[in-house]
């Protein structure tokens, strides 16, 4: 049933309106960073982001968030796949409630648990290392890594399980072989959504470490904004920087990220 002229030209306008306030912020902290530098710099257009980078340290919080977020996205999506193969799959003694635990890791707001996380790890001596930012992120991670991939291979093709334990095929084997390969959109999707909300992390990197090396690149950004706070330019420049990679990762697996969405729609 095709909509009517009256219906399209609304839907349209919608799009627009919100296409608009969606894409207006952007436009106005690029604007900003090409800019004149409002600080007195003399710096103006890609000048901006060079002298961002140098005085902002923005190199070594870059490398510290992408190897946070690389072991983050590879530990935590190795761990859902396994732990949603085998609630999603298996059934055994007390699956129902280990998996509410489980879910309790994504009702759980990060403020409610970082101070008392903050005294185990410093118990343990982590605090103020790389994995003092890393392991709580693996956590969060697995926990809705977890929920994602049940769903997942709850309703994938039981003949096709089936017709691999027939041919002898372990849980190994069926895993690996026969559901993980078709299942790329689900697991493209689970690798953007950990990475954006892995590199955006503020409260964890902020409370677990003190030293500068070990600094992401949006506790970076917070720390360089307190040291120019007359001048908009360069704030603007290296805010740019620091939202660039994850929208590059997104615009490169942009079509497998809205595949496993849809997918995931009609899924129950």
């Amino acid at each position: 049933m095709r909509a009517s002229l009256g219906e399209r030209i609304g839907n349209y306008t919608l799009l627009i309106v919100f296409g608009l306030f969606a894409l207006g912020p952007i436009v106005t902290i690029i604007a900003a960073a090409l800019g004149p530098d409002d600080a007195g710099g003399g710096t103006s257009g890609f000048g901006n982001f060079g002298k961002a980078w140098e005085i902002g340290h923005f190199g070594t919080y870059l490398r510290m968030s992408v190897a946070v977020s690389v072991t983050v996205v590879v530990v935590s999506v190795l761990f859902s796949i396994l732990s949603g193969y085998a609630f999603g799959t298996m059934r055994f003694r007390g699956a129902s409630a280990l998996f509410y635990l489980f879910l309790i890791g994504i009702m759980m707001p990060t403020e409610a648990i970082v101070v008392p996380l903050y005294f185990d790890l410093r118990t343990l001596g982590l605090t103020d290392t790389f994995w003092a930012v890393a392991l709580p992120q693996v956590a969060q991670s697995v926990a809705f890594g977890t929920f994602w991939m049940r769903a997942y291979f709850r309703s994938s093709s039981r003949s096709l399980v089936e017709a691999a334990r027939l041919d002898g095929a372990g849980h190994w084997r069926t895993l690996w072989l026969i559901l993980v390969p078709p299942a790329r959109p689900a697991l493209v999707t689970l690798i953007v959504l950990v990475f954006m909300w892995t590199w955006n992390e503020f409260l964890i990197p902020l409370v677990m470490v003190t030293s500068e090396s070990l600094r992401t690149a949006p506790l970076g950004l917070a720390f360089f904004s307190g040291q120019y706070t007359s001048g908009f330019t360069l704030l603007a420049a290296g805010a740019v920087i620091v939202g660039t990679p994850v929208v590059l990762v997104y615009a490169f697996l942009q079509r497998h990220f809205i595949a496993g969405m849809l997918e995931g729609a009609v899924r129950e």
